[in-house]
């Protein structure tokens, strides 16, 4: 018989060392004298293999049957209060699949149903880099290829930089603009910088790239949208603008931070990069299929979700095609994540491919991005890592 000690030979430590706290103590169990018999000792190695399978793939199915904690209704309606926010949407998938949708809200002394149609700004970026991407998986559009091609805006026809512009740099924020042309000093649309060398978060480039598609489909972009997105998914509620006429009694008005209401004109054209109109079971209907990865082959899908641009290397933060990325979060999760911010609307989606749940946020408050936040810090496992670095 050997003791303990003769355990470490090199051939031995080389086989265990990465796993000392699982073979030894497993050893000290069974054999608490400190001796081990050589006709048992096959069977200890098995015990401690299996014991280390089991561990780990449990460790692994922790995360991916991890569950999105619930806020209790009296909670949530106190965040709206004390943030003068009138209403709250909320859509939980759990698995790959839609599992809660929810409005927590009033306007005009009456409870907004669950299928109120918010502004959901800025969300609509995802949508139509979706769109993009369900084309380049198609073989119809390509990442690479100038945008040039199919379009030109006038105010840059000059600028040699409109002919190296492509899809790839719009959709990873790295299209040279700024965000909106009148946001420039020169009031007009300018590349501030060569496309594909820095980051610079542009709702002009979507703009752009919304022209281009059309040129090139010869069909509108809510048309594209609709037949490609909106109707497979069965997104009977989703709109980029309001028709002519119009029941806005299903819809959350947008509310200052004093909870008075703004006087917004509703929109009458199709923006690529703003004011989608849309439910909560239906925007969530659309992340269910991000995390399905439904019409983008897996090439697409990497491309989609890889770092294509740093936004913070502290922070880990980058921007895929279409989503910010927020790497390198606890158990081996990374999230998929856009925001939304105009007058009276703050929203926000976070997927987490990797356990296949996400979290979608709606509010029609200036204040939303406050109930925001704390509702994804209560209700993910990885939710304070996220806001935390999104600050």
């Amino acid at each position: 018989m050997m003791k303990i000690r003769e355990l470490a030979s090199p051939q031995l430590v080389g086989k265990f060392a990465g796993y000392p706290n699982l073979c030894f103590p497993l050893v000290s169990l069974i054999y608490p004298s400190g001796k081990l018999y050589p006709a048992k000792f096959t069977l200890l190695v098995w015990l401690t293999l299996v014991w280390f399978f089991l561990a780990t793939n449990w460790a692994k199915a922790q995360s991916k049957n991890a569950l999105i904690k619930r806020i209790p209704p009296e909670t949530i309606s106190a965040w709206l209060l004390e943030n003068q926010v009138p209403a709250v949407g909320i859509g939980i998938i759990e698995k790959g699949i839609l599992q809660d949708v929810k409005v927590y809200g009033k306007q005009n002394n009456r409870l907004l149903p669950v299928n109120t149609i918010f502004n959901v700004a800025s969300l609509t970026k995802p949508v139509v880099a979706m769109l993009t991407l369900v084309l380049v998986s198609r073989k119809q559009w390509q990442l690479d290829e100038p945008l040039a091609k199919y379009w030109v805006d006038p105010q840059v026809q000059a600028d040699p930089f409109h002919q190296q512009l492509t899809t790839r740099h719009i959709l990873s924020q790295q299209s040279g603009f700024t965000n909106w042309r009148w946001n420039h000093a020169s009031q007009k649309l300018t590349f501030d910088v060569k496309p594909g060398t820095k980051f610079g978060y542009s709702g002009e480039g979507f703009e752009y790239l919304k022209r281009a598609l059309e040129a090139k489909f010869r069909r509108p972009l809510e048309q594209l949208a609709d037949s490609i997105l909106f109707q497979p998914l069965k997104m009977n509620n989703t709109r980029f603008y309001w028709p002519e006429r119009v029941d806005t009694s299903q819809f959350a008005f947008e509310y200052d931070a004093q909870g008075k209401r703004y006087e917004i004109p509703p929109r009458r054209d199709a923006s690529a990069a703003d004011d989608l109109l849309t439910t909560v079971e239906d925007y969530s209907t659309f992340s269910v299929s991000v995390l399905k990865r439904t019409g983008l082959t897996k090439q697409v899908f990497r491309e989609m979700s890889k770092p294509q641009t740093l936004v913070d290397s502290d922070k880990k933060l980058f921007w895929g095609l279409g989503w910010e990325l927020v790497q390198d979060l606890s158990k081996g999760e990374y999230a998929l994540y856009h925001g939304g911010s105009d007058r009276g609307v703050r929203t926000a989606v976070i997927l987490l491919p990797k356990s296949s749940r996400g979290l979608i946020l709606f509010t029609n408050g200036d204040k939303g991005g406050a109930v925001i936040r704390r509702m994804a810090a209560e209700s993910l496992d990885v939710g304070k890592e996220i806001i935390e670095r999104l600050k």
